[in-house]
């Protein structure tokens, strides 16, 4: 999969190239530190034993980026491809009997669980709303996500993954306080009988020039499933900061 992110990217900067003035290519970089809120485990639904990676063993505090390249074509359609991997590691021992994946875990044993959710997504978004100081988008994003929960000790070792294709709705608003400061609330979401998934940010915005501009916030992660196989419901937090270069910008209101 990153092999076809690194080939979207090489495409996205040719189509940049051969663009008229009208469009502007994007290329962003957010990295900050990771802090599990919760992260539910039964794996399998039906037999498996209710653990916590957040409370039965201790997460580590994990830095992390993501990165994403957008190009907007007459200020109102978006188009992006976003590279979002993580990786969480956690350890401790457990004063009962773990059993998943069909592998008995004893009680009392040192245990290291692993949860990754790395995330491919290609988004489109219409800004509805298109002002000096106010915008507004509504859109979609196409998310795969490549996804395990793995669970280890002393001679054992047993892992769960999940390669799928989701759709989720994407929005995004921007409050533009000044020339350089603003407010940014964006995010891609989804509800449905089969689980959820929520992926939200929300950040103060700094404007430094004409091509260079930051952010930092709070972005949430949250959501999972549970059918007949896997139970597994997660609640991310991210201290995020990002810096965003746009090629070539002229000098704009918005």
């Amino acid at each position: 999969m990153k092999h076809l992110l690194y080939k979207l990217v090489i495409l996205f900067l040719i189509v940049f190239q051969a663009s008229s003035m009208s469009a502007q290519a994007m290329l962003d970089l957010e990295t900050g530190a990771v802090f599990s809120g919760f992260n539910n485990v039964r794996i399998p639904n039906s037999l498996g034993t209710d653990f916590s990676l957040k409370n039965d063993l201790k997460p580590q505090v994990t830095p992390f980026y993501r990165l994403r390249g957008s190009y907007v074509i007459k200020k109102r359609h978006s188009f992006s491809v976003l590279y979002a991997p993580l990786k969480i590691k956690s350890e401790g021992n457990v004063a009962r009997d773990i059993f998943f994946q069909g592998v008995l875990f004893p009680a009392n044993t040192d245990l290291n669980g692993v949860y990754q959710f790395n995330s491919y997504r290609l988004t489109y978004r219409y800004d509805i709303i298109s002002k000096p100081k106010f915008a507004f988008g509504l859109g979609f994003t196409g998310k795969i996500r490549d996804a395990k929960i793995a669970l280890s000790a002393p001679g054992l070792n047993a892992e769960r993954g999940n390669v799928g294709f989701v759709p989720i709705v994407n929005f995004r608003f921007k409050w533009n306080i000044g020339d350089k400061f603003g407010l940014i609330l964006e995010g891609d979401a989804l509800a449905a009988p089969q689980g959820r998934a929520e992926d939200i940010q929300l950040a103060a915005t700094y404007q430094q020039s004409d091509n260079i501009g930051f952010r930092a916030g709070y972005r949430m992660l949250e959501g999972g499933a549970g059918n007949n196989s896997v139970y597994n419901f997660t609640l991310i937090h991210y201290a995020s900061f990002g810096i965003t270069y746009t090629f070539g910008r002229k000098k704009s209101s918005n």
